[in-house]
């Protein structure tokens, strides 16, 4: 049975729920997005969660990030980062092209998450100069995307909750 993620935002206007067969907080992104929307620490958490069990009480703000084309342009994300109108809270993003998807920000969670045997940073070539990456003997690290996902990480790990 997957774990229930029970999560808020700092002043309680809004309260989620969903279920996660991926629940173990182990990826690291240190995109500016990330780190500027939900990142104190230099990085973000995002977390794996089934779309079709959400439940949320209050109205989220939704923020579309801009991002750089390579062409001196910019485009708009389709990823929706949903967050608190009142407190600021960042608390989770959801992409259309995964629509059976979302992920909250581990920050955002109430709920007793499991530890992780290893970490992944992600988007290194990202992160701001001030940041110093803990990065512990089994961890891995990549500039860019990771070659592995969320789902892949945790049944490779015997992880996966059924």
């Amino acid at each position: 049975m997957p774990l229930k993620l029970d999560g808020s935002c700092r002043c309680g206007r809004i309260c989620f729920s969903a279920d996660s067969h991926a629940p173990v907080p182990f990826m690291r992104c240190y995109c500016s997005i990330c780190r500027k929307t939900a990142g104190g620490g230099g990085y973000a958490i995002n977390l794996h969660a089934d779309k079709q069990t959400l439940k949320v009480e209050g109205k989220t703000a939704v923020f579309h990030a801009g991002l750089d084309d390579g062409r001196g342009g910019c485009r708009v994300s389709t990823g929706e980062r949903h967050f608190c109108a009142a407190c600021a809270s960042a608390l989770w993003v959801f992409s259309p092209e995964y629509p059976e998807l979302f992920h909250p920000f581990a920050s955002a969670i109430d709920s007793e998450l499991p530890k992780a045997p290893s970490l992944v940073h992600m988007m290194l070539s990202s992160k701001a100069a001030w940041v110093e990456p803990e990065i512990g003997p089994d961890d891995k690290c990549f500039d860019e995307y990771p070659d592995i996902t969320l789902e892949d990480w945790h049944r490779a790990r015997g992880l996966w909750i059924d």
